[in-house]
């Protein structure tokens, strides 16, 4: 068996990931891996923007209301102040990299979204936020020899002896690696994947969450799914996000019969917060008999929008739809889980020598719905506490010698591995989506546990471990889901409604 020791294990390529990983590049080296492109993570489809407390309008203060108010009572109020008093700064460094944010003048521009009571979204390039802070870490990282990066390397399960991780037992080139190291970072990203419909790239099943569940680490709020209102509905179109931010500049939710409908649900109406809007749609689809609703943006001035959403109306046009013009065919779709690895503010988990930060950590920090655009700020924030409390962390990995790593036994194939994948998605959009019960939450676990016989193996192909984790965390979302007997935010019981 190969064995890589490094300093540091970073699993995982996105904003949350880099971060760490510049921090941990200044005490020794730094082995990060990703199952696919490096670019290709969440951070990389990410356009709404960043929501960060810098305007002249805006106090830091503010910013830790909204958050609180949007996550429904449940945020810790601890991470909260740490993600918004640490976020100036991380931007401001961000920008001293190279990071080009829209600008209007000389000054930063900032624009509005839901449940937001102020402006306070930088973005760039329009709708490409994340695409371009991806692209500033990425440079930032391949500047620092310390950092070496790997692609198509698949992570199977962490090596843990006497309750300590030690690295990570990897799938590279269809043979099993350990990769030993001082300290492990998890940074892969949600689990949109285990829904049929989801705004997330075909990388996020839910890996991270699902080798720290096997490695014995807490896992926290798994009900808490957040799903964005308005995702493309056209039959040949991927399942793309129209970002918060056209209704932030005045998009309007129209029904199948053209009427407009959101403020018949909450006051704030089109800018209500996310699991609200979400419900209003499903519920007018079903008043209506429809299969999706409509977003409006045409009475606004075509040349704005297209400077301002350059890459929702490219898309658009590929699928036919002109949105300077005609209406836009829109239904939710799972977006963002809050839940995930419980960490402390400092990201460490339950496993010593693991860390979290990103998607995959529940720092508490969203509660039981994120405000819009707090995500990649999280990943900033928290990805450099991360690298400090590592580089703090320090272990000689003396314990760990080749004799006393356990080799997974990768076993060929997942029978019908396509038709099980597809049907977890299934059932948890049918079961465990939007608007959930008792009846239908207790109808997916006894569907869940049709194969339940696969998590008991590990196999030799990254996609049949895939349809594994992607299992491993269903069940997650579901019996949490099923045993949180009230509804709060992002989760919502109709058979346990929350008072009005």
């Amino acid at each position: 068996m190969r064995v890589v020791e490094v300093d540091y294990l970073v699993i995982g390529s996105g904003v949350g990931g880099l971060r760490a990983a510049i921090g941990l590049a200044t005490g020794g080296s730094v082995y990060v891996i990703t199952k696919d492109e490096v670019r290709e993570s969440s951070t990389e489809y990410a356009q709404g923007g960043i929501a960060v407390a810098l305007s002249d309008e805006d106090t830091i203060g503010i910013h830790f209301d909204d958050t609180i108010k949007a996550g429904d009572g449940l945020c810790n109020e601890e991470a909260v102040r740490v993600l918004v008093n640490e976020g100036p700064e991380r931007i401001i460094e961000l920008i001293s990299w190279g990071a080009e944010f829209d600008r209007s003048g000389s000054k930063l521009a900032f624009t509005m979204e839901a449940a937001h009571s102020r402006r306070r979204i930088l973005h760039a390039h329009g709708d490409s936020t994340g695409r371009e802070i991806e692209r500033v870490l990425i440079t930032k990282a391949r500047n620092m020899p310390e950092i070496s990066k790997y692609s198509f390397v698949f992570v199977l399960d962490l090596v843990v002896l006497d309750g300590r991780c030690y690295g990570a037992y990897v799938l590279r080139d269809g043979q099993v690696e350990a990769v030993l190291a001082r300290a492990t970072v998890l940074a892969t990203g949600g689990a949109g994947q285990v829904y049929l419909r989801t705004t997330n790239p075909a990388v996020t099943t839910g890996d991270g969450i699902a080798v720290a569940h096997r490695a014995g680490a807490d896992i926290a709020d798994m009900e808490f799914v957040q799903f964005h209102p308005t995702s493309l509905f056209a039959p040949l179109a991927p399942q793309f996000l129209l970002s918060e931010a056209l209704r932030g500049e005045g998009a309007i939710l129209r029904n199948i019969h053209k009427e407009q409908f959101a403020r018949n649900y909450h006051p704030q109406g089109e800018l209500a917060a996310r699991d609200i809007v979400s419900r209003a749609i499903v519920a007018e689809i079903q008043r209506t008999n429809a299969r999706h609703v409509y977003l409006d943006i045409t009475h606004l001035e075509p040349e704005y929008v297209k400077w301002r959403f350059p890459r929702i109306y490219r898309t658009c046009l590929k699928y036919d739809i002109d949105i300077t013009t005609e209406l836009i065919p829109v239904s939710p779709a799972a977006h963002y889980l809050m839940g995930g690895v419980r960490t402390d503010t400092w990201g460490c988990t339950s496993v010593a020598g693991l860390f979290a930060a990103g998607e995959v950590a529940c720092t508490g920090v969203h509660g039981a719905n994120r405000l819009a655009s707090n995500s990649l700020l999280e990943g900033l924030v928290f990805g450099a506490r991360v690298a400090t409390a590592a580089l703090d962390n320090i272990d000689p990995r003396a314990d760990v010698t080749t004799s006393a790593l356990t080799l997974p036994l990768c076993r060929t194939k997942i029978e019908n591995a396509d038709e099980i994948r597809q049907a977890i998605r299934k059932v948890m959009w049918d079961k465990v989506g939007i608007i959930r019960s008792a009846q239908s939450l207790s109808a997916a676990l006894d569907n869940l546990g049709k194969w339940e016989h696969i998590l008991e193996d590990t196999y030799a192909t990254r996609y049949d471990n895939e349809v594994k984790n992607m299992l491993e965390v269903a069940c997650l979302i579901a019996n949490a889901a099923l045993h949180r007997d009230n509804s709060v935010g992002a989760h919502y019981r109709s058979d346990c409604p929350a008072p009005p």
